[in-house]
């Protein structure tokens, strides 16, 4: 324990489990914006094509997911499964709580499509999943990019939440640093700091692309 507001020597000494921590928060971004990214463009192909006996309850389940929190989606999982690894717990519920919100984004994308297209397409007697695959998909895709950097930006914010299930991601290294040294401000600042060092050029990179698409 250290007497000052700040000992540089306490920050560099805490920076080893913090960067490991920062792994793990890193493959639980990924790993969860993944299935987020594809179950979302699922859950909005879905809701607009399927029928009724299928959309009701996806439609259902993805208000039940919005309309909790995610704390309690992570630490019910967890208690549901006691033999899964806490990670992949964790990467799944990250992954499909926020496909739920990424499924509107799809869904807005897709809406975005000039009438024309489809129509030209129908014209032309294109199959279906051609008209999909082809002429809707990529440009619903490429109108959701700024949405999706958004909403991974997000994500990799709210990783913290995994220490409810036991999982060391960065902001938990931190705080056991601080546990056994009675040093928490320089581990927790250097956390801090790591967020805004990823999550600002991220935003950047994300407006810079709004910008382009508009």
């Amino acid at each position: 324990m250290t007497g000052g507001l700040w000992s540089w020597e306490q920050a560099a000494a805490a920076l080893p489990p913090i960067l490991e921590g920062f792994r793990v928060t890193l493959v639980a971004t990924v790993v969860g914006m993944v299935i987020a990214a594809v179950l979302g463009l699922v859950i909005a192909l879905v809701r607009r094509s399927a029928g009724r006996w299928l959309t009701v309850p996806v439609g259902l389940f993805v208000e039940l997911v919005r309309s909790t929190p995610l704390l309690v989606q992570l630490v019910f999982v967890y208690l549901m499964l006691p033999s899964v690894p806490a990670l992949v717990i964790g990467c799944t519920v990250l992954g499909v709580h926020y496909a739920t919100y990424l499924s509107e984004v799809y869904r807005a994308g897709i809406e975005a499509v000039p009438r024309g297209q489809w129509e030209a397409a129908t014209a032309l007697d294109l199959p279906r999943a051609r008209v999909w695959r082809a002429v809707v998909l990529p440009q619903a895709v490429r109108n959701t990019l700024p949405g999706l950097g958004n909403y991974a930006i997000s994500m990799f914010k709210e990783t913290p939440y995994l220490f409810s299930i036991s999982v060391v991601e960065m902001f938990t290294a931190a705080q056991q640093y601080g546990a056994a040294t009675f040093d928490y401000t320089e581990a927790l600042t250097m956390v801090g700091l790591i967020f805004l060092a990823v999550s600002y050029p991220t935003s950047l990179l994300v407006r810079r692309m709004e910008n382009r698409l508009a």
